[in-house]
C-alpha cells in the first residue's frame, strides 16, 4: 500500500524525474504500462529499490516531505523497503554483508597492506572476487595503508594541544583511518594550526554501508557505540568534527530517528562537517588567515551526501578564503559506499557519472577536489585524476605540507 501512495505521488508530480535511476525507471514503466502507478508490481517496487543508491537529493528536492500531510521521506522508505526485503529473506546477502563490514576489512587490509593492495589489483583476483562477493572486477578499490590514521595520531598526540579556539572530538570516518590517513593527519593539523584541541574518541564505521544492505540491527548497534563515547565528548565541551559527508549525515540526521535517544540529539546538534567547523570559526574571527601558499585552480565536486544537509557550500567557502579560484561542480557521483561497487550497478554507477567526469575535465583544473572518498574514487576511475579533500587544499595554503617536510 505504502508503495503504491509514495510512487502515485511521484508519478503525479515528477520533480525527481531526473535525479537518479530509481525515478527514471519508475517513470517509464509507469508510462509503458499506461495506468497509475498502483499497476507495478512487486519486481518493479524492487527494481525502484534496488537501483535507489541513497544520494538523499530528492528529500530536498521533494514539496511533500514533512510536516507536510503527505509524509514523504523517499530515502527513507527505500531504507525500509531494504531491511523489510531482509527481514522476509531472513538475512542478509553475502554482497551486502561483504561491503558492510568496513572495519572488519579495514583491520585485515592494513595489517596485510601489501598483500591486501596487491590482491586488489589482480585481475585473477578480482575475477574471483566478482563472482563471490560480487564487486565489479574494473571497480577501483581503496589502498590500505599499515599505519592507520588512529596509530598515527596516538603516536604524536598523547598530548591534547591548545585549545584557545574549543575543543573537537574527530569522528575519523573508517575510510580515513584506513585507507585515506592523510586527510586525517590534514584536518588534525589545520585544527591545532588553529588552536583547537583535537581528541579522538573511541569508535566504528558509522553504520551507514550496513543501512544500505538492510541490516538495520547492526546499524544500531554502531550508532548506539558512537554515539556513547561521541556525547561524553560533548558534554566534556567538544563539538563533533567529521572529514566525511556520509558519517556527518549518519550522525546528524539517522542517529535520532534510529535511535531515539537524548544522547543521540545531542550529538547530532553539536556535529559538523570539518570544513563547516572551519568556516563557523571564521565567522566567529577565529580562522588563522595566513595562507601562505597558493593553490590556483580548484575543481570542487560538491558530494549529494554534505548537499543534502542543506548547510551550504562551506568547503567552497573554505577553499576560496584559502585563495583558492573554485570551480563549483554540483553532479552525484553515483558510487555510494556500496551500490557503484556492485557488479550490477558498476556500469550504470559511470554512465550516471559521466557529466561529473565531463565537467571536471572541462575545467583543467591544477587540483581536483571533493570531500567524500568515495566521490573522489568515481573521479580518479572516471578521469584518471587524483583527488584531495578539501582540508588538504587548506593544509597546503597554510604550508602545513612544508612544514611536514
Amino acid at each position: 500500500m505504502e508503495f503504491g501512495r509514495v510512487f502515485d505521488i511521484c508519478h503525479q508530480c515528477r520533480r525527481c524525474f531526473d535525479l537518479c535511476p530509481s525515478f527514471d525507471f519508475m517513470f517509464k514503466r509507469i508510462d509503458a504500462i499506461g495506468e497509475d502507478a498502483s499497476a507495478l508490481k512487486a519486481p518493479d517496487h524492487k527494481e525502484v529499490v534496488d537501483l535507489c543508491y541513497q544520494c538523499k537529493l530528492c528529500y530536498n528536492h521533494c514539496p511533500y516531505t514533512p510536516p507536510h500531510v503527505w509524509n514523504i521521506d523517499f530515502p527513507r522508505f527505500m531504507l525500509r523497503a531494504k531491511a523489510v526485503e531482509v527481514k522476509e529473506r531472513g538475512r542478509v546477502t553475502t554482497q551486502d554483508k561483504a561491503l558492510g563490514k568496513t572495519d572488519l576489512i579495514g583491520k585485515l587490509g592494513s595489517a596485510l597492506a601489501p598483500l591486501a593492495n596487491f590482491a586488489n589489483s589482480n585481475k585473477l583476483n578480482r575475477i574471483i572476487m566478482e563472482k563471490v562477493v560480487g564487486i565489479h572486477r574494473d571497480r577501483n578499490l581503496p589502498r590500505f595503508f599499515s599505519e592507520t590514521f588512529s596509530r598515527w595520531f596516538r603516536k604524536r598526540n598523547d598530548r591534547q594541544g591548545p585549545a584557545e579556539n574549543g575543543k573537537v572530538a574527530m569522528f575519523y570516518t573508517c575510510s580515513v583511518e584506513y585507507n585515506a590517513p592523510e586527510v586525517g593527519k590534514a584536518s588534525t593539523e589545520v585544527l591545532e594550526h588553529n588552536n583547537i584541541s583535537v581528541a579522538c574518541p573511541e569508535q566504528r564505521c558509522c553504520g551507514m554501508p550496513f543501512l544500505d544492505g538492510g541490516d538495520i540491527e547492526a546499524t544500531i548497534e554502531s550508532a548506539a557505540f558512537n554515539v556513547k563515547h561521541l556525547a561524553e565528548a560533548v558534554r566534556s565541551g567538544a563539538d563533533v568534527v567529521v572529514p566525511g559527508p556520509t558519517c556527518s549525515y549518519m550522525i546528524k540526521r539517522e542517529y535520532p530517528d534510529l535511535l531515539n535517544t537524548d544522547d543521540a540529539r545531542l550529538v547530532a546538534e553539536h556535529t559538523y562537517d570539518i570544513c563547516e567547523f572551519l568556516v563557523k570559526k571564521a565567522r566567529e574571527k577565529k580562522l588563522d588567515r595566513s595562507f601562505k601558499v597558493g593553490i590556483g585552480k580548484v575543481a570542487y565536486q560538491a558530494p549529494c551526501h554534505l548537499r543534502a544537509q542543506n548547510v551550504g557550500f562551506k568547503s567552497r567557502d573554505l577553499m576560496k578564503a584559502a585563495g583558492a579560484d573554485v570551480d563549483l561542480i554540483e553532479q552525484c557521483s553515483a558510487v555510494d559506499g556500496t551500490w557503484g561497487f556492485k557488479k550490477e550497478y558498476y556500469q550504470l554507477s559511470m554512465k550516471v557519472a559521466k557529466p561529473l567526469f565531463d565537467k571536471v575535465e572541462q575545467a583543467d583544473p591544477n587540483y581536483t577536489v571533493s570531500d567524500c572518498l568515495m566521490a573522489g574514487m568515481q573521479i580518479t576511475q572516471g578521469t584518471g585524476r587524483k583527488v584531495l579533500h578539501p582540508i588538504q587544499i587548506v593544509h597546503k595554503a597554510y604550508g602545513l605540507d612544508e612544514e611536514a617536510k
